[in-house]
């Protein structure tokens, strides 16, 4: 065991180039997380309450937009492997990840207000037509920006701490950007117009979002030594993601957490108005989770330097899984043990939303020691498809669910409706979590086998 270690030691120090001692700048890392502020806010706010603004604003069935949620997780999730090939193949004076950030902004921003902005003279039908036309569009529209920006932030740095340093910014600027939907989502809850209300939120959001990303893709430098190196064949890039057995767990685990994820966002505004009773509780429930969550990502930094990656995030799933269970006996009108709660599973959540993606750059490292090619944009293609997917899943059995038991908005619910909502909140993302942290514990891509690698890619390059 002794000489295991020094030899991992050498191979560590070997492996460390020469830019690692000198950190990647922080003011680099700030901005390339920036748009994450804009976008935080507009995934929060779609994630948590598109669906109870959709039923019990506009009067859209609850099959009909859990239906939209499943179409357009899937358009969303079959333009991810096109978006990150195509952006792994860009060759541009500005780079091949930031003509797609650019070009994207204006559109995706437009597509965001108008979608919380439908006419007031639409008839049902139309207002269907309406919302699902433009739920598939943000949809699409979050794909073909993110697969570039999450390939970037994995060619950032090469350094396997400094990565956790990349991702975990981002997240405490996702994290910061989430926290404005509180007083948003307040403002809708008691507002005599919330229609109007929506659309004049969704307009500020935006336009602060396109100005953070074209900010950022003028900005930001990209690193030449990786331009021209995508892989070849679209459906051989997408092959090598599968035969890379790392990356292939990953997923795995990945699609079970998303599942996990989904549901209970979904179902929160549900959870806090039908089962708890107190609506007004749902910024305050969500808020604990959010601060928390970016309060710890400084923890499980410094945490990731001591330990491995795989016991860290091992450790953060079975706290999430401790975090959802106990939501199960929440009942009326116990707002501070789900404060609690949720707290948990936020501090459990910044662990995940930190080592994740840097384990993620890891495996793309593997995948260029087997095959000499630089394919992050396929890579979190693959991924962004396998959590859309799961999203879209989940969107759809929620609303299917919901029709299922009875449910109508805005009126006191059949305890048959009440223990659904409650079994979508807690029951059923325990269960998808407990399973993806059981497959985790396979994962083979030690510090140690990273270190290896590296070495052969600096010596390659």
């Amino acid at each position: 065991m002794v000489e295991s270690s020094a030899k991992m030691r050498e191979v560590e120090a070997a492996a460390a180039p020469a830019a690692s001692a000198a950190p990647l700048p922080f003011t680099t890392i700030l901005l390339y997380s920036a748009p994450m502020a804009g976008l935080g806010f507009m995934d929060f706010l779609f994630g948590i309450f598109l669906m109870k603004f959709s039923t019990d604003v506009l009067a859209v069935s609850p099959a009909a937009i859990g239906g939209i949620l499943i179409v357009a997780r899937i358009c969303g999730a079959l333009s991810d492997p096109v978006a990150g090939f195509l952006s792994d193949r860009t060759r541009t004076r500005l780079g091949r990840r930031r003509p797609w950030l650019l070009a994207t902004a204006l559109p995706f921003a437009a597509v965001f207000a108008l979608m919380w902005s439908p006419p007031q003279a639409l008839s049902p039908g139309l207002l269907t037509l309406w919302m699902g036309a433009l739920v598939i569009l943000f949809q699409m529209g979050t794909n073909v920006y993110m697969m570039p920006h999450d390939a970037l932030g994995a060619e950032l740095s090469d350094d396997y701490h400094d990565r956790n340093r990349i991702f975990g910014t981002r997240r405490v600027v996702f994290g910061v950007g989430a926290l404005l939907v509180f007083p948003a989502v307040a403002r809708l809850a008691s507002s005599p117009d919330p229609r109007s209300d929506a659309s004049l939120i969704a307009f500020a959001a935006a336009a602060l979002t396109a100005a953070l990303m074209i900010h950022m893709g003028l900005a930001i430098r990209e690193r030449a030594e990786f331009q021209g190196r995508g892989g070849v064949r679209p459906l051989q890039a997408l092959g090598d993601v599968w035969r890379n057995e790392h990356a292939r767990l990953l997923l795995l685990v990945f699609f079970a957490q998303q599942l996990g994820i989904g549901a209970v966002t979904m179902v929160a505004a549900y959870h806090t108005q039908y089962v708890l009773g107190s609506p007004e509780a749902l910024p305050l429930v969500l808020g604990s989770f959010v601060v928390v969550s970016i309060v710890s990502v400084p923890i499980w930094i410094t945490l990731g330097r001591r330990f491995e990656k795989k016991p860290l995030l091992v450790a953060s799933m079975a706290l999430v899984t401790l975090a959802i269970g106990g939501m199960f006996f929440v009942g009326h009108g116990e707002v501070v043990p789900m404060m609690v709660l949720a707290g948990i599973g936020g501090f459990a959540g910044g662990g995940a939303d930190v080592v994740f993606p840097s384990l993620q750059a890891d495996v793309i490292d593997y995948d260029e020691y087997r095959t000499g090619e630089r394919k992050e944009g396929v890579y979190f293609a693959a991924w962004n498809f396998v959590a859309k997917s799961a999203l879209g899943l989940t969107g759809g059995l929620t609303g299917l669910a919901l029709a299922a038991v009875g449910f109508q908005p805005n009126q006191e619910q059949t305890e048959t409706v009440k223990l659904a909502i409650r079994s979508l909140m807690s029951g059923y993302p325990l269960l998808c979590y407990g399973v993806g942290a059981l497959l985790f514990l396979r994962f083979g891509l030690t510090r140690g086998a990273h270190a290896e690698i590296r070495v052969a890619l600096d010596a390659r390059r």
